[in-house]
């Protein structure tokens, strides 16, 4: 299952996460899954997730991946309120 989210915090910061309940993702990948030419597949270029932070980044913003509980995994971003583009 898939579960797309979205809210606007107190703060004015705008929160999106995109969570399933597939296998997740092992501690030794959540550790190096942001970093450039890091893969888990066979024909990966490790190239996505890289590029998606230093999109978010470069806005002013964070992304982050965790557990979801009890199985899965979680990708967060957050952007600032107030961002024009």
């Amino acid at each position: 299952m898939l579960r797309l989210a979205s809210e606007i915090r107190d703060n004015g910061v705008v929160v999106v996460s995109v969570a399933d309940t597939g296998t997740g993702i092992g501690p030794q990948d959540i550790e190096r899954i942001f970093h450039p030419l890091s893969t888990t597949k066979a024909d990966g270029m490790g190239m996505g997730l890289s590029i998606c932070r230093s999109i978010v980044e470069g806005h002013g913003g964070q992304m982050s991946v965790g557990a979801n509980k009890p199985e899965g995994t979680i990708f967060e971003f957050t952007l600032p309120g107030d961002l024009t583009l």
